[in-house]
């Protein structure tokens, strides 16, 4: 299938096939259709088997799962009728299931499908397989309740319901296996056409049941004003951009900083900048090849200089903060602990620990893509460090369905470039998880992380993330390279889109321009 290379090539597919911006609404109930820029084509649109942010962004608009967060990330329900009981040990959640919920192939939810979807994600999903071991079982009391009992209490068991990445989402029992037999989920928009590499595209679904609370980010009403979304995947960031400035797009996401200004000039379009969004890391191997030598890993993160690295993906210091604490000031995980490790920013350093390794010029095999321009940009400023320390380095740039995928067999990499948006639960970020294509396994870390995942006193809880963060940096597990803000263009007549790390359209509409 083509890739869109070119603004040109972009917009004859636009032309044949998504209705123009012009597509207004003819009133609230129905919004015409829009077109998303997305930063490529997802690798899977099962979200269970992924934590790329391209498949969150497409999947939940037509899969849910039973909580959700809102504005302020709390957890509330979606598909549960409510917040749990939960026992006084912790132990045992008793989940109510909404009545009345229509799958997109016209069969009825009830608490069997709920089961059976969240076994599959306990097998299958990242974020499941690392709570598995403390489920004792998962099992339908009735019709419409769900019982989920645990072997040890587990504080951040609702957030990891609630996350849309590597997400618990529900589907019918006879869609799911390893790999699920249909695209049908409960969600607003239901899958119409998904053509690999030119777009996927979503309509209403006439049967959607919404909550009746007041929308909050992704909790309460749903809306379906839109008739159809299109998402359009364009690898190449400058045909976002210029698609975008055109009016190709209703929305591009995942654009370079260097855009904004030229976004702000444009009539078409203008600019989002979400602050803070998240961070770049360089994720490292732990389970086989070079980096798991902890010497090793300690000379990378000596040798890596985060100032230069930041300059040169974003351009401008309003768009990124060199800062080493793994959430923002203000946050209420935010600590400073280990921090002294942060940027060293010094090869000489890192040479004296290659040679108590005893390196011996084995290439350093780093992951990174295009598609993500400030991954690359960061990579290139790294390989000069890294080589400055005496590595040899072997850069693979490659498209991101094809990274996602080779990360996941760890023979193919030492380092791969990702980045995560600030998340509520320091349990949502999988690296942490002995379980996760990192690998971080370390009996001392495996005592703290239980801890903090099994108890509920946030000033605990607290403390003891500060213990992880300060051995995440003596042990050099992986490395956080700053905070940055995350840019996207938006039709000026497109309202009701949150700013949000994975935008959603429940909710939006298309306004009619002045006569």
């Amino acid at each position: 299938m083509p890739r869109f290379k070119t603004l040109a090539s972009l917009t004859a597919l636009l032309a044949a096939t998504v209705l123009p911006q012009s597509a207004m609404a003819q009133d609230e109930e129905s919004g015409g259709v829009i077109s998303v820029a997305i930063i490529g084509e997802p690798p899977t649109l099962d979200p269970v088997l992924s934590t790329t942010d391209v498949v969150s962004i497409v999947t939940q608009h037509f899969f849910e799962t039973l909580y959700t967060f809102d504005s302020e990330w709390n957890v509330r329900p979606l598909l549960a009728t409510d917040m749990p009981e939960i026992s006084d040990d912790g132990k045992t959640y008793v989940i109510g299931i909404r009545e009345g919920i229509t799958f997109h192939d016209g069969s009825t939810m009830d608490a069997h499908d709920v089961v059976d979807s969240l076994v599959r994600w306990t097998e299958l999903a990242t974020r499941g397989k690392g709570v598995a071991e403390k489920i004792d079982s998962i099992e339908a009391v009735d019709d419409f309740t769900v019982q989920i009992s645990l072997n040890t209490p587990y504080s951040p068991l609702l957030s990891l319901l609630a996350f849309s990445n590597s997400a618990a989402i529900v589907v019918p029992q006879e869609v799911i296996g390893d790999e699920l037999s249909a695209i049908v989920g409960t969600g607003p928009y239901e899958l119409i056409e998904h053509a690999p590499d030119q777009y996927i595209q979503v309509g209403r679904f006439d049967e959607y049941v919404s909550r009746t609370e007041p929308a909050d980010a992704a909790f309460g009403q749903r809306h379906q004003y839109l008739d159809e979304i299109r998402f359009i995947p364009v690898p190449d960031s400058n045909t976002r951009i210029e698609g975008a400035v055109a009016g190709q797009f209703d929305y591009a996401d995942g654009l370079p900083n260097e855009s904004y200004s030229r976004l702000e000039e444009s009539e078409n379009v203008e600019p989002v900048l979400l602050e803070p969004f998240g961070w770049p890391v360089f994720a490292f191997n732990l389970k086989q090849g070079l980096m798991t030598d902890p010497l090793v890993r300690q000379a990378v993160q000596a040798a890596l200089n985060p100032d230069d690295m930041l300059l040169a993906a974003f351009g401008e210091d309003r768009f990124f903060k060199v800062a080493g604490a793994m959430f923002p000031e203000g946050h209420v995980w935010h600590n400073t602990a280990g921090v002294e490790l942060y940027n060293q920013a010094d090869p000489a350093r890192a040479a004296e620990l290659l040679e108590q390794a005893g390196y011996d010029d084995t290439p350093l095999r780093i992951l990174t893509s295009h598609q993500y321009d400030f991954h690359f940009k960061m990579a290139e400023v790294a390989k000069v460090y890294l080589e400055q320390a005496g590595f040899t380095v072997d850069m693979q740039v490659t498209d991101w369905a094809t990274l996602s995928e080779r990360r996941n067999n760890p023979e193919l990499w030492d380092i791969y470039i990702t980045h995560s948006p600030f998340l509520p639960e320091p349990a949502l970020t999988s690296m942490y998880d002995s379980t996760s294509r990192v690998g971080w396994d370390d009996p001392e870390k495996e005592e703290v992380w239980t801890q903090l995942n099994s108890v509920t006193d946030l000033e605990q809880r607290q403390a003891l993330f500060a213990e992880l963060q300060g051995l995440l940096y003596e042990q050099a597990a992986f490395y956080k390279v700053g905070n940055f803000n995350a840019v996207s263009a938006r039709n000026p007549a497109l309202t009701g889109v949150p700013e949000t790390p994975w935008p959603f359209f429940w909710n939006a509409q298309i306004e009619e321009p002045a006569q």
